[in-house]
């Protein structure tokens, strides 16, 4: 699983130009799907046919947070702004990659530290003018943070785990349920997530779910004088309560919990005070979507080193599998 993990999250794909991404995807799940399609926001839908009449509908985003140019100067340096939640504490001396290969070094202006603002920084790409930069790199080019996957044993560090971990998760729970799933299951690798849940809006639309479910990544509270959360990396899947963006179903919060527990999958509880997942959208779908999340630990989110724990992985999708095969009883099919 490491192997597909590093492919992923060295990938490019920034919000709007996820297409290396779902492309890579696409290749590796087509064996075990019934059906495949992108729609036009470039959400990447994967059909799994099941038994009962439900539909269940699982969302990873597979954009990542990046920059856009906005201004090339004489002397070849380039200004950006964000495409997503940067955090501009993170951002100097680190690297942005374009699609092209080009590859720039993040400076900033002079003056106090305490000042870090983006409209302080530039990209430097080692051109020394404005027409040998532009042979490069235009405005309105998009560039993602590169950092190498690292392996650190239980643990993994790298760019973009959110949510390309949240992408495994999923993989591998249609690679596992093979011809077993007890519901129609769909598998959605959405776009645009980190700049508005927009992809995972028009896919809710059109899959219609009886049942949604948000696979991303959370933030922890495991690390010296971290904000009070109780989410730690080793802990198991999260299971969440609230986000800014969802009150968890009750009878969505109980099942995964019912079925942690039942099949002695490691889990923990998650109340995350800022932030968001694709389930923010989906249970405001049509008449309204139960819904909720497996969230996946991860230390330093929105960094170029976000880490996260191979065994919560392995729980996470453990759950997503028992999400496929559990009674849904309590969550009647919708007339279609």
């Amino acid at each position: 699983m490491k192997d597909l993990i590093q492919r992923l999250v060295e990938s490019f794909g920034p919000s709007g130009y996820e297409t290396a991404v779902t492309d890579t995807i696409r290749e590796l799940v087509a064996p075990h799907a019934d059906d495949i399609s992108i729609d036009a926001l470039g959400n990447l839908l994967v059909w799994k046919k099941g038994s009962s009449d439900r539909t269940i509908m699982f969302s990873a985003h597979t954009d990542e947070i990046g920059v856009v140019v906005t201004h090339v100067d004489e002397n070849g340096f380039l200004r950006f702004s964000n495409v997503g939640g940067l955090d501009s504490q993170t951002l100097v001396g680190n690297r942005v990659r374009f699609a092209s290969g080009t590859i720039g070094v993040i400076g900033r202006e002079k003056g106090s530290l305490k000042d870090l603002s983006i409209e302080k920084m530039f990209l430097d790409i080692g051109a020394p003018t404005r027409d040998e930069a532009q042979k490069q790199v235009r405005v309105g080019d998009f560039g993602i943070i590169h950092r190498e996957f690292v392996d650190l044993g239980q643990r993994m560090a790298a760019k973009s785990m959110d949510d390309r971990i949240g992408c495994v998760v999923l993989i591998e729970t249609l690679k596992r349920i093979g011809s077993r799933s007890a519901h129609n299951v769909c598998f959605v690798f959405s776009s645009q997530e980190e700049v508005g849940l927009r992809g995972a809006r028009t896919a809710a639309f059109a899959v219609n779910p009886d049942l949604g479910i948000a696979v991303d990544v959370t933030r922890t509270g495991d690390t010296p004088e971290a904000a009070r959360m109780d989410v730690s990396l080793g802990k198991g899947a999260a299971i969440k309560i609230k986000d800014s963006s969802l009150v968890a179903h009750p009878k969505v919060r109980s099942l995964m919990t019912n079925l942690a527990e039942h099949h002695g999958i490691k889990h923990q509880f998650e109340v995350l005070e800022r932030g968001g997942t694709d389930a923010g959208v989906i249970h405001i779908t049509h008449e309204g979507v139960p819904s909720g999340t497996i969230s996946i630990p991860c230390r330093y989110v929105h960094s170029a080193s976000e880490m996260v724990d191979i065994g919560d992985v392995e729980a996470c999708i453990q759950l997503a599998e028992a999400i496929c095969q559990a009674e849904l009883t309590e969550f009647p099919a919708k007339s279609k």
